[in-house]
């Protein structure tokens, strides 16, 4: 959400995601997640599927990366106007992706070795039952992914052309969407393992799996670590937007951009501070009219420097 001065002098640090119709999705989809998971671990204990019971501690680790993501917006929304928060709360939500991505990580990390274990063991595995018990999983992860893909829809808007513009990167979101998504796939990956194993007879098809799905999650942890990370670090800015800073204030004038910062404060928000050498006089207000047609820019800081060289 794109947040416009208010008056000439203040202006709203409230750069947080705010979409209620998003958080009342990821709410329902928890829930379901909790009681499709409990369901799964029992099945998997029970009857002796190591990726059957993978896939329901899976489904645990979502049930907790959504409720880090219900945290996040309720917590955003609560401090928006928090006066301790130097640019508002828009990065709570980055937080909360990064906190999901930790666990998904060390989730992983566990998964790997039971399986690993398990191929030194031979359980018995009801087969039948942890199938049926599979699918009703992935239909449930199909259905949690169709509803919140709904809200996903809403993230859409369209401006400069960047490839990266194109889309308001709510990473609180985003983390809820493919948790969803990556617990369909390994679903997926237990029903085939069952479905080979009782056919061919291949016991270890259904470690393996567990393995392959650890895989899976260590390297989506490692994706969201990386993009969460880089925007809390504040080195997370396209290029091309850089580009178009400089090209608003450097084409045909002899103005030239000494020093620029640009970092993200909220979903589609950018802060910038940049500094301008001049041989004119032109005051900052000058050429924050010109960087206002940047839509991705809520919050600028101009400093204009006068150019000496040829006094």
């Amino acid at each position: 959400m794109h947040t416009k001065n208010i008056t000439p002098w203040t202006h709203s640090h409230a750069f947080a995601a705010a979409d209620s119709g998003n958080e009342r999705r990821i709410g329902i989809v928890a829930i379901v997640t909790a009681v499709t998971m409990a369901v799964e671990i029992v099945a998997g204990l029970a009857y002796g599927s190591m990726a059957l019971l993978a896939d329901g501690w899976h489904m645990g680790t979502h049930v907790a990366a959504m409720g880090i993501s219900l945290f996040a917006y309720r917590y955003a929304r609560h401090h928006a106007q928090d006066p301790r928060f130097t640019f508002g709360t828009g990065k709570v939500g980055v937080l909360g992706g990064y906190s999901s991505a930790i666990v998904l990580a060390v989730v992983a990390l566990v998964m790997a070795g039971e399986s690993v274990l398990r191929f030194f063991t031979q359980p018995v595995i009801y087969f039948d039952q942890a199938i049926v018990v599979a699918v009703a999983g992935l239909v449930v992860n199909l259905l949690s992914a169709l509803l919140l893909r709904g809200g996903a829809h809403h993230h859409h808007h369209h401006d400069h052309g960047d490839k990266d513009h194109g889309h308001v990167h709510d990473h609180n979101f985003r983390a809820a969407y493919l948790h969803v998504v990556a617990d369909a796939l390994t679903s997926v990956l237990a029903i085939i393992a069952l479905v080979l194993a009782k056919k061919l007879g291949y016991i270890w098809l259904d470690p393996l799996m567990g393995i392959v799905g650890s895989a899976l999650i260590a390297r989506w942890a490692y994706g969201l670590l990386k993009d969460t990370g880089h925007i809390l670090l504040d080195v997370a800015v396209e290029q091309n937007l850089l580009k178009s800073i400089r090209s608003v204030i450097e084409a045909g004038t002899t103005d030239r951009v000494s020093d620029l910062h640009v970092w993200k404060v909220g979903p589609s928000d950018y802060s910038a501070i940049v500094s301008i050498v001049s041989d004119h006089s032109q005051g900052a207000n000058h050429y924050r009219k010109m960087l206002s047609g940047i839509e991705e820019l809520s919050h600028i800081n101009v400093e204009v420097n006068e150019c000496l060289e040829n006094s």
